[in-house]
């Protein structure tokens, strides 16, 4: 199964995107529970905490690098 989030990614269901890169990408939330309230999501799916991988480590370091950089862009 398919989550949505993939389907985000793969352009199946809309979203607003802020930014994106090779390995993630960021939306808005689409029920906003703070005036800024966006999500950054990894394009490759990992199902839960248990299922990183030792490889995963760049990608875990590049998504809170781009949440500090757009924080400070916003």
């Amino acid at each position: 199964m398919t989550s949505i989030f993939t389907k985000i990614i793969n352009r199946e269901i809309p979203s607003e995107i802020v930014y994106e890169q090779d390995n993630l990408i960021v939306i808005k939330d689409i029920n906003p529970q703070a005036k800024t309230h966006l999500l950054i999501i990894p394009k490759k799916e990992i199902k839960t905490i248990n299922h990183l991988e030792e490889e995963d480590r760049d990608l875990l370091a590049d998504m809170f690098f781009v949440a500090k950089k757009i924080v400070k862009d916003l």
